[in-house]
């Protein structure tokens, strides 16, 4: 499958708080964390949208971008259903995503994803499941929306109830899902990228 048939979302709807906000437009080696995601997908997808609730600062990028729906603001599941409901619209049967904080995305994440045939299938590192990284069919709309609405809030709970498949993704320096969650994460990322 040509890794350019995905659909892909970018993940940006949380509070960032332990980063201390904002965290699409943290500043990491001159640009925003945002625009290094955009950078390591825009590739691998052909066509790319940002689920975040609408921030003007977004437009500078170019792409749409995709509040979560009635279910908005119950943590990345959310996020994850208004991708799928974007991806449905576009008329695709599938959607990539990953949040905003992860700007060292594999090259090959949608080709490796998309080889496996499975409703979910999610990266995995040795250090653990990425579960936010994954290539999810629009099908499981309805049950996404369900769970959701029965207080379903870890993605792993709803991925696991799905009989999600996993992609092992090998470990790199710096890790290919680092996640600039905290202070010292954003200092690795910079000293990755800058060499300082």
């Amino acid at each position: 499958m040509d890794q350019r048939a995905a659909l892909g979302v970018i993940l940006a709807g949380g509070a960032g708080r332990r980063i201390g906000g904002d965290k699409p437009f943290v500043p990491l080696a001159g640009r925003p964390l945002v625009a290094h995601v955009i950078a390591r997908l825009a590739p691998q997808c052909r066509a790319l949208a940002i689920n975040a609730p609408p921030d003007a600062r977004l437009a500078a990028f170019g792409l749409p971008v995709i509040p979560d729906g009635a279910e908005g603001g119950q943590g990345p599941l959310s996020g994850i259903l208004a991708a799928m409901d974007w991806a449905a619209a576009q008329g695709a049967g599938r959607v990539l995503t990953a949040p905003v904080d992860t700007p060292f995305l594999p090259g090959d994440l949608a080709a490796r994803l998309a080889g496996v045939d499975a409703p979910i299938v999610l990266a995995r590192t040795a250090d653990g499941l990425q579960g936010t990284c994954g290539l999810w069919s629009v099908s499981l709309r309805d049950a996404l929306a369900e769970a959701l609405a029965g207080g379903t809030r870890k993605v792993t709970e709803f991925t696991e109830a799905q009989g999600a498949a996993h992609v092992l993704f090998p470990e790199g320096d710096p890790p290919p899902f680092l996640n600039v969650n905290r202070p010292e994460d954003l200092a690795r990322a910079e000293a990755a990228l800058t060499g300082t």
